[in-house]
């Protein structure tokens, strides 16, 4: 590793210009070629993606720097998921027929958002798990965990200033874009602050308002958005993925609750039923404290940072009783389902347009 500039990564004996080059050029490769699912879409190149992401994160001047900041920071990257932020980015910009060498920052840096919200939201929510392992201020101590976050979010914006693809018009639209992104996911701050001060009185509307700011803008609305305008996409198909984003990054956040009361416990690992010990108002729990009878045992339960599997799946099963987790499924497949119909009537026709479409459904039937 070279600590007087960016390190070599990704690949034996590569350095991450090259490893960039190699990511787009597979890339490109695939994008001739798509899969007919979304599954099929992440799957192929989910590590490719990760690659690129993670060419960006640079060296300290010192090992040190990299030991206790960047070296994290690549660690906790390498296990990144599915990558679905920036396949959807890419996805957007080829079925506005553009070209995707023009979305490889924008992409990575909405990527490395989503790394900085998952750090310092474990934090805030004093989690234990992510990802099947320990959460980074477990492991590496709180400080270190809040300035790594705090690095990955410092990156956001310089890639795609000094990307050479992008005219300086495109490089201040998609900042603008990253800016108001986050912008708009701090707000949601305040369910913090509906644990903190025990509110239960919270309803489902005030959930979907959170939950589209915390959620549905970084990992839909923006991906796509951005994806359309470094594609070259008219202002009419912008707006149309961005919607599209909007509605299907809410399903997918309604799904990401569903999965953590539902999913096998054997794929969900430690993180299964994790939301009712951390007490959150997901859609489920807000909608059985409306129209629950054991409304005060629910409370209870969110209450006590529950670990115990027993009085975990009591919860869950008051809140299936109760009629909320059907509420909140067919919530999600009904906003798919609509989104679905308005971007096939604004986006034209090709493979990636299919893909996206496909997205929606994945995003309401994933397995995890």
């Amino acid at each position: 590793m070279n600590h007087c500039g960016e390190p070599t990564i990704g690949k034996s004996g590569m350095n991450p210009a090259e490893v960039r080059n190699e990511s787009m050029n597979e890339l490109l490769t695939a994008a001739a070629n798509p899969p007919a699912s979304f599954e099929e879409y992440l799957i192929q190149n989910a590590k490719v993606v990760g690659d690129l992401v993670n060419s960006y994160i640079p060296s300290g001047d010192h090992p040190d720097m990299d030991t206790y900041l960047y070296g994290p920071l690549m660690k906790y990257s390498e296990n990144g998921g599915k990558r679905h932020r920036p396949l959807i980015c890419f996805a957007a910009c080829v079925a506005v027929g553009g070209d995707i060498r023009h979305a490889a920052s924008a992409a990575s840096a909405i990527e490395h958002f989503h790394t900085a919200a998952l750090i310092h939201d474990d934090i805030a929510d004093e989690a234990t798990t992510r990802r099947g392992v320990p959460c980074m201020h477990l492991t590496e101590g709180l400080g270190i965990a809040i300035n790594t976050g705090d690095l990955a979010l410092s990156m956001v914006n310089g890639a795609v200033m000094r990307d050479p693809y992008l005219t300086d018009a495109q490089k201040v639209r998609v900042v603008t874009e990253l800016i108001e992104m986050t912008r708009r996911t701090m707000r949601p701050g305040s369910r913090l602050g509906w644990a903190r001060d025990k509110r239960y009185d919270i309803t489902p509307d005030d959930y979907l308002c959170m939950a589209i700011h915390k959620t549905a803008h970084y990992s839909g609305a923006v991906p796509l958005a951005v994806g359309a305008i470094v594609g070259g996409g008219t202002e009419e198909q912008i707006a149309a993925l961005r919607e599209y984003g909007l509605a299907t990054g809410l399903a997918f956040q309604i799904q990401d609750d569903l999965l953590n009361i539902e999913g096998d416990p054997e794929i969900v690992g430690k993180d299964y039923a994790s939301d009712i010990t951390e007490g959150k108002r997901t859609l489920m729990v807000v909608h059985a404290l409306q129209h629950s009878d054991d409304r005060d045992r629910l409370i209870d339960i969110l209450s006590s940072k529950e670990k115990d599997q027993a009085v975990l799946a009591e919860a869950v099963d008051i809140m299936e009783t109760s009629g909320s987790i059907e509420y909140a499924r067919n919530y999600a497949e009904n906003l798919t389902s609509i989104a679905k119909n308005r971007l096939t009537d604004m986006v034209r026709p090709s493979t990636a347009r299919d893909l996206l479409v496909s997205m929606a459904d994945w995003f309401v039937s994933r397995l995890k």
